[in-house]
């Protein structure tokens, strides 16, 4: 910038003016920008009916037959695990409320049967397992031990074969 020309201080409105200049100089484009639309809004209302017939619309949405079958099958599962739920529910409450007298009168009939079905089965197991085969012969057992190793040593191993 020059400021040969200033020679003395200016006024307030030269220097506004002078201000003004420069400012609308500096902001000045090289080339002038030539502004479109990007969009346009309608402000008309449409109106409540017109003189065209209604267009019948297809309803496209199919729905693949496995999808179908997921969804039932999730909704059954669902409320067999509901049931389920419930149940295991209702048997917690149940223990949630058992004394030692209570387990006693319960278990007591199931030891019971226990008991008779142990000692039925016993008696059947017995009656079954008698041998009727007799075998008559000599017989003769033989043991040999053979230790032939003179190993020394923290980690020496011992092999003995018996017959």
């Amino acid at each position: 910038m020059e400021f040969d020309h200033i020679t003395r201080p200016l006024t307030d409105a030269e220097a506004r003016a002078e201000a003004e200049r420069i400012i609308t100089q500096s902001f000045q484009p090289e080339t002038p920008v030539r502004h479109f639309p990007t969009s346009f809004r309608d402000t008309t209302p449409p109106p409540a009916y017109g003189t065209a017939p209604p267009v019948h619309q297809d309803d496209k949405r199919i729905v693949p037959a496995w999808a179908a079958g997921i969804a039932v099958a999730s909704i059954g599962v669902g409320a067999g695990i509901t049931g389920i739920g419930c149940g295991a529910w209702l048997v917690l409450q149940g223990l949630a409320s058992v004394t030692l007298y209570g387990v006693l009168m319960v278990t007591l009939p199931l030891a019971g049967l226990a008991m008779v079905a142990t000692a039925i089965g016993g008696a059947v197991s017995k009656a079954r397992s008698v041998s009727k085969t007799v075998y008559e012969g000599p017989v003769t057992q033989t043991t040999q031990i053979n230790n032939t190793s003179t190993t020394r040593g923290m980690f020496s191993r011992t092999r003995n074969a018996v017959r």
